[in-house]
């Protein structure tokens, strides 16, 4: 679960993300050079991945901490693979 600051500041993240996609979506509509909309792609693309940085973060601080510290190895052994699926899908493996 996010603390109240990290969820806006995320949320706060995900409504410029938002802006710069309406933004694009203009740019595109008014036929705007395609080198600048793929600048402005990367600076969207680039934004999520701190949001998802930022999400995970606080994941592993909390839910992982937490798991880690229980007795429950079922619940270790799942944060583990639940971890293990992180690295393997952004290609940290």
């Amino acid at each position: 679960m996010l603390d109240s600051d990290k969820k806006r500041t995320i949320v706060n993240r995900l409504k410029s993300v938002e802006g710069h996609i309406r933004g694009i979506e203009r740019m595109v509509e008014e036929d705007v050079y395609c080198m600048d909309i793929l600048k402005q792609i990367k600076a969207v693309q680039q934004a999520l991945e701190r949001v998802s940085a930022l999400t995970l973060e606080n994941h592993l601080n909390t839910c992982v901490t937490t798991a880690i510290r229980s007795d429950d190895n079922v619940e270790k052994e799942r944060v583990f693979t639940e971890i293990m699926d992180v690295f393997k899908a952004t290609g940290k493996l």
